[in-house]
């Protein structure tokens, strides 16, 4: 049998604080993807001291000890502005646009990383609104033209290569988040107006 007494070592608040700083180092996340990455640590461990014939009890309520501790080390996150959901939403809003995803597709990311649905609207509605002021066209639209280009259809569409059904095209659109009017505008766009607007929005 495997020693017990050292599979019970639980991960301490310091320990748990250093892993949140290393990753937090390396990764932009939320305020729920940091607790996420914590408790999957804690939960390791109370996976080993079960294999190891730990008492169920004894472990279940380290476990709970320790999500508290990860509610403290949350906080104190926040409080230094380490994990600030806000400000992830709008930047990950912007990263998002500049490869092609539409406003739906960004929200339902953001709700996937998650932050909060209320937070998510005003931040992507503010998001969009200042990169299409910065930009002097609709944030949106340049989305829809990345994906276009990706896509080689509309203004992209290669001569050597077999049309493909519009209906076809449409329907990648709407996977993606893009309503038929914007779709719309998109691929009937001229070729060298695409290209400036998608170059200026990614200059911003």
């Amino acid at each position: 049998m495997q020693d017990f007494s050292l599979a019970l070592e639980a991960p301490t608040a310091q320990v748990l604080h250093e892993a949140a700083l290393a990753h937090l180092a390396r990764f932009a996340t939320t305020r729920q993807g940091l607790r996420q990455i914590l408790l999957r640590r804690v939960r390791r461990w109370g996976m080993k001291a079960e294999k190891a014939g730990g008492e169920s009890e004894e472990i279940a309520s380290r476990e709970a000890a320790l999500q508290d501790e990860i509610e403290k080390i949350l906080d104190a996150m926040t409080g230094l502005r380490a994990i600030d959901d806000e400000n992830f939403a709008r930047s990950r809003t912007r990263s998002l646009l500049r490869s092609g995803r539409s406003r739906r597709a960004v929200q339902a990311h953001l709700l996937t990383k998650g932050v909060e649905s209320d937070l998510v609207e005003g931040a992507v509605t503010e998001t969009l609104e200042h990169l299409t002021e910065e930009s002097g066209a609709d944030a949106e639209l340049v989305a829809a033209l990345i994906l276009a280009r990706k896509r080689a259809v509309g203004p992209f569409t290669r001569p050597d290569r077999e049309a493909k059904e519009p209906e076809k095209i449409m329907a990648v659109f709407a996977r993606n988040g893009f309503s038929r009017d914007l779709a719309r505008r998109a691929l009937t766009m001229e070729k060298d107006e695409a290209e400036e607007m998608i170059w200026h929005f990614r200059s911003l």
